[in-house]
């Protein structure tokens, strides 16, 4: 969407606090005291597998769903579970769009303004402000069947926020476009966010999206917060092996307590290699190596600190830019991940390598617990 200097603005602050949240079906529980604090203007996405509680969260929020007790407080007021929807007075953006087949785009985008009783004239300079904003002026007579997917999808976001509300809710809004059309309106909504300083509240299951989107990412499982971060502290530090193997491939072996030269180290129980270097190496748990941070060399090549192991190439995966590598070794799978470089100067024909890593920039993980609050807090 091109640059404009019709941006529609919040007309509220958007902090948004959740406080021990919990919500069931029957016996089963779907939210089990979510507490979380979401800045003004900052991209939280809500991320993790079908069944994590992140969609009922989000409707939590909106007032879709009764939650059966804890807080949610907007800009200081608090919502009670009787407060309806359209007293939240937020912004919502469904997968589906839930778009008028009867009425045009600007009659679409006009709807929430008409059951506000505004009046025509500033209906008309509202609408205006957000046709332009998602550049959807020249097709404002058209209907929704006559627009492409990415078309509808703007309309869908120009209808949330021609009302400046001051925290915009989406449910896996890209979830019905293609890929390429996806990664374009990833760039659209980023930049959207960016001119607008509107709070945003994003669902997904899609890590790539996540990462590549948001300013924080809150990963959910079973009901709970399991880790909440940036996207380089999730991918760089998970704190169990659930979100590091979620955030993208990842590597996790167990492994037991032992030193290394004078240092805490922990090495892979059944060969003894060593997986991990650090202060924090006597709290024993696992290890997560990223493929990425493998490297593979032919056979002979060592490691200086003796972090490397005999790897035999069971599957090999191009994708272009890199090459995803799966070796059979004494500590079990690995997988590595080398650059187009690197794939280049390797002879896969061989099959057997080496494979070394530094210990001293590895992760300790732990599992998940899987009963009671909260498994992080949000920072």
């Amino acid at each position: 969407m091109a640059e404009n200097n019709n941006d529609i603005r919040p007309g509220a602050s958007g902090n948004l606090i959740l406080r021990s949240v919990s919500k069931s079906y029957g016996n089963v529980p779907a939210l089990r005291g979510i507490s979380l604090e979401i800045k003004q203007g900052e991209f939280i996405a809500l991320l993790g597998p079908s069944g994590c509680g992140k969609t009922t969260l989000l409707g939590s929020i909106a007032g879709f769903t009764d939650i059966d007790s804890g807080e949610i407080e907007i800009d200081g007021r608090r919502l009670s579970r009787a407060t309806p929807p359209f007293e939240r007075n937020l912004g919502v953006v469904f997968q589906q769009y839930a778009l008028f087949p009867h009425m045009s785009v600007r009659q679409n985008i006009a709807f929430p303004l008409e059951i506000r009783r505004l009046s025509s004239a500033t209906i008309r300079e509202m609408v205006d402000k957000a046709l332009a904003m998602v550049d959807l002026g020249p097709y404002e007579s058209r209907f929704p069947r006559e627009l492409s997917g990415g078309q509808q999808q703007r309309v869908a976001l120009a209808r949330a926020l021609v009302y400046s509300p001051p925290v915009l809710l989406l449910d896996e809004p890209l979830g019905a476009l293609d890929r390429r059309l996806r990664d374009a309106m990833q760039a659209e909504l980023k930049d959207l966010h960016r001119r607008l300083g509107t709070t945003f509240v994003y669902v997904t299951h899609d890590q790539d999206e996540a990462l590549a989107m948001a300013d924080r990412v809150v990963i959910m499982r079973g009901g709970l917060i399991e880790q909440v971060g940036t996207p380089f502290e999730l991918y760089e530090r998970p704190k169990t092996e659930f979100v590091a193997k979620f955030v993208g491939e990842c590597n996790v072996f167990d492994a037991s307590v032992s030193t290394h030269a004078g240092s805490g180290a922990l090495r892979d129980q059944k060969s003894g290699a060593l997986l991990h270097v650090g202060p924090h190496a006597q709290a024993g748990g696992k290890v997560a190596i990223r493929p990425e941070w493998i490297q593979v060399a032919s056979v002979g090549a060592t490691s200086a600190d003796g972090a490397a192991v005999h790897a035999r190439l069971v599957q090999d995966q191009f994708h272009g830019s890199d090459t995803l590598l799966t070796f059979e070794s004494a500590l079990g799978s690995i997988q590595a991940r080398i650059s187009h470089a690197a794939r280049r100067s390797l002879d896969l024909e061989a099959k057997e390598f080496a494979l070394s890593w530094d210990p001293h920039a590895t992760v300790i993980v732990e599992p998940a617990p899987h009963e009671g609050g909260n498994l992080a807090k949000a920072a």
